[in-house]
């Protein structure tokens, strides 16, 4: 990577975490709330989600108008279309822990900055669970072959 992209992905994380800053994202008790549609239903983050589909639209937008990235020599766009078992299972294990800890990967770094213990946690147990699934998707390719 050189040290153009490193720059922009640096920005950009920035950008993104004081965005999640601003808006509540990293206060777990906030998400759970817009979460829980049948209880004390929160839903001041749906303008958080509109602004975010807005502001992708237009990068997708802009992507599908442009030969390549400015930084990159394509693309890196998922070319799997198939809705199977593996990602239906992912999203509702993703969606499940999200309700729980009102956490998902984004805000939990971006709270890395607030020193807040349950955090920390969240972050090991995320990075555990990333691991294992590696482990696992390894050794299940390597039987499929």
């Amino acid at each position: 990577m050189n040290g153009a992209r490193v720059i922009a992905a640096g920005l950009s994380g920035l950008v993104f975490g004081f965005g999640l800053a601003l808006s509540g994202m990293l206060d777990p008790a906030r998400v759970r709330g817009f979460l829980d549609v049948f209880g004390a239903w929160d839903p001041s983050l749906a303008f958080v989600l509109g602004g975010a589909v807005a502001v992708a639209s237009v990068g997708v937008w802009l992507s599908r108008r442009l030969p390549r990235p400015i930084l990159d020599e394509s693309f890196h766009l998922p070319q799997g279309r198939t809705i199977d078992g593996r990602l239906v299972g992912g999203a509702a294990i993703f969606g499940v822990g999200w309700g729980l800890a009102g956490l998902c990967p984004g805000p939990a770094v971006a709270s890395i900055t607030l020193g807040v213990p349950a955090t920390l946690l969240f972050l090991a147990a995320m990075a555990a669970g990333m691991l294992v699934h590696d482990r696992e998707a390894i050794r299940f390719i390597r039987s499929a072959e």
